[in-house]
């Protein structure tokens, strides 16, 4: 198969991921599908797990983390409503994939990762991508952004036992966060929105997260 062969399959897989694991099982926001039609999975996917790109479950990407299934990257997106005047926080970068799908939406994404390497290679993806709205971390996600700021969406794309106090702290009044909070294993997703200072959440699945290693996360 040439390269062209391969792009191609690659393309109907991608529509076929968008009509059978995003719209048929809710996904509806339009801003959402046409960053998912856009952003191509592939090119966050190591090669030896190439073929199984639009496959609706996570993949391995190394040092024991994974790519989400795409129907939850797009379900955390949909939840998390981003629009073009948000600041985003993502705590755990990972491959980059949710990051790039964030920075179709966003005014710009603020990314933190604690493995190097997977830092350093999501960041050389989307500068080849040509993305320039993304600042990255290498450090404790859970203790959220170094530097005193506030943030109008915060995603955490890892598990924690309960929602960081740092996180909650710089979520700004009005904002949303979307987040996987519960026991190593199983969690919930949660929705939280901050009003008047006071941290309000709704249930949205069970989930399976990989845990987010940190001083208000899970420990080593």
């Amino acid at each position: 198969m040439n390269d062209r062969e391969v792009i191609d399959k690659l393309a109907n897989a991608r529509r076929r991921m968008i009509e059978d694991n995003l719209k048929r099982r809710g996904i509806s926001d339009t801003a959402v599908l046409k960053a998912m039609e856009v952003i191509r999975r592939e090119q966050f996917v190591p090669e030896a797990y190439r073929s199984q790109t639009y496959a609706d479950c996570p993949l391995p990407i190394g040092k024991d983390q994974t790519i989400s299934q795409p129907y939850i990257v797009a379900l955390m997106t949909e939840e998390l409503r981003v629009n073009s005047d948000c600041e985003v926080l993502e705590i755990g970068t990972g491959s980059g994939y949710q990051t790039a799908i964030l920075s179709t939406l966003a005014k710009k994404v603020y990314t933190i990762e604690t493995i190097e390497q997977l830092a350093e290679s999501a960041k050389s993806i989307l500068t080849k991508l040509g993305v320039s709205n993304v600042e990255f971390y290498i450090g404790d996600g859970s203790r959220g952004w170094p530097e005193e700021k506030s943030f109008d969406r915060i995603i955490v794309t890892a598990a924690v036992p309960h929602l960081p106090k740092p996180l909650c702290e710089q979520l700004a009044e009005g904002g949303l966060m979307v987040a996987p909070v519960g026991p190593a294993g199983v969690q919930e997703l949660m929705v939280c929105k901050k009003e008047n200072g006071n941290i309000t959440t709704q249930m949205v699945c069970g989930v399976r997260f990989v845990k987010l290693i940190g001083e208000f996360g899970f420990a080593e």
